[in-house]
């Protein structure tokens, strides 16, 4: 091994990117004489160090002391663009290591960051749960990747161990869905997390806007009332269907609702940013004209009240 080599791999070089251009282009000036007079595996073995120095140039790009493992390169590589479109070959490159991809699912998976794929965005895009226009691209390749949120979600490992147990259950994917979420209820999820729960079907969101619009539960998003949560995520606010009328108010007429009403109680202050776990409440729609009365799901009909007025409306109804 040469001095170089145990230069490398000592560290001295590793930390410097214009030394490691150097050795690089004088690795391939050093494969053009196998090219020409090599066999094939004299080639290949002369290609090695070559490898070695573009990972340990790529791996320079951010120093040592900012990121010192490969995992925290590729953290630190997203954070530095959050919700930006990145390449998997990005990754790969400031990695420096060829298991990039399975440090991306330990910070996912152990630790808590929102990182999405390309395929997962996909499937939240087509059930109306993600808008690309927050992300700035008109379409993601299966090797994108997407950091949602900057903040680290330290809960995250907790949910991976149930989902991992319910996932394995023989049940059918929207009841392993709403179990996953029930497990979690007034905690957000991630569309990966669900994505994974339904053992990689693609109809996973779908399944999920079947529970919220035709079964009654209220599962949130950023886009269907809880603006205050991170882009891609989920919450089942509480444990209560919704009743069968007010499962059909369409999506984009409760979101021009909540809009209207500043996403705040009519009858009271409350908002989602009062939320505390001693009152676990949250936003539902109320009919003017009961819908049994005629009363239709229309913006001019229906008015945002918090869980806690909505009862009292009712039980005074029925008093009356």
């Amino acid at each position: 091994m040469g001095d170089d080599e145990l230069a490398r791999r000592s560290g001295k070089l590793r930390d410097d990117p214009e030394s490691l251009r150097l050795r690089l282009l004088e690795l391939i000036k050093n494969f053009g004489h196998e090219l020409t007079h090599g066999d094939l595996r004299a080639r290949v073995i002369s290609l090695v160090p070559t490898f070695h120095a573009l990972r340990d140039l790529g791996s320079s790009l951010i120093p040592k002391s900012s990121a010192a493992s490969a995992r925290d390169r590729i953290i630190l590589y997203l954070v530095t663009y959050p919700r930006k479109v990145i390449k998997g070959d990005e990754l790969m490159v400031v990695a420096g290591i060829g298991e990039w991809a399975r440090r991306v699912r330990e910070l996912r998976v152990e630790q808590g960051w929102s990182i999405v794929t390309g395929v997962t965005a996909e499937e939240m895009v087509k059930a109306g749960d993600l808008d690309l226009a927050m992300l700035g691209v008109d379409s993601l390749m299966v090797d994108d990747y997407v950091l949602l949120d900057e903040k680290q979600d330290r809960d995250a490992a907790f949910r991976w161990n149930s989902a991992n147990t319910i996932r394995k259950k023989k049940l059918a994917v929207k009841d392993k869905l709403l179990e996953f979420l029930q497990v979690n209820v007034g905690r957000a999820v991630t569309g990966e997390e669900l994505r994974y729960v339904a053992d990689g079907s693609t109809e996973w969101a779908r399944r999920v806007r079947e529970l919220r619009t035709e079964e009654g539960w209220s599962i949130a998003t950023r886009t269907t009332g809880r603006p205050d949560l991170p882009i891609g995520a989920y919450v089942l606010e509480d444990m209560n269907q919704t009743p069968p009328h007010d499962r059909k108010i369409p999506d984009d007429v409760r979101g021009k609702v909540l809009i209207r009403d500043h996403y705040t109680c009519r009858h009271c202050p409350w908002n989602h940013s009062m939320w505390n776990a001693s009152d676990p409440r949250h936003l539902e729609l109320h009919h003017v004209v009961h819908h049994a009365k005629g009363g239709q799901n229309s913006v001019d009909n229906l008015i945002t009240l918090c869980t806690v007025c909505h009862h009292k409306v009712h039980k005074k109804e029925k008093l009356e």
